[in-house]
């Protein structure tokens, strides 16, 4: 059974760091593209940013573009998201996902998580 569980979200002050991260099991990780996506309450979910199987191409979306990062382990079976100069804006559940094809940042993804809440008070 495949299990995806984020970690690492909070409160946090405008202008400050948090890094997200995300564990899978029951799926062979190194061969597994990975995303992710964030919903704000009344809005869309939305891709944030995404990574290939091997980690070596990256997408952000254009909303945090220079801000956040995303990266891959595959030894720890762990995806990250680096999250700096953070605004309110950016409030939102943050989920990662997991698939064997490259979605990039539509959420056709087959695994998700429950999900991290991320709070940035201004």
């Amino acid at each position: 059974q495949v299990q995806v569980v984020e970690s690492g979200g909070g409160l946090v002050q405008a202008g400050g760091s948090l890094r997200l991260s995300c564990t899978a099991s029951g799926l062979s990780f190194e061969d597994y593209a990975m995303g992710w996506f964030r919903q704000a309450p009344g809005k869309e979910r939305e891709g944030v940013s995404c990574i290939s199987w091997s980690g070596g191409s990256a997408y952000v979306a254009d909303s945090v573009e220079g801000r956040f990062a995303i990266s891959k382990d595959n030894a720890k079976n762990t995806l990250y998201l680096q999250m700096n100069s953070l605004k309110p804006e950016d409030t939102a559940m943050y989920y990662c996902a997991a698939d064997r094809r490259q979605y990039l940042l539509l959420p056709r993804y087959n695994f998700w998580g429950q999900g991290t809440q991320v709070t940035v008070s201004s």
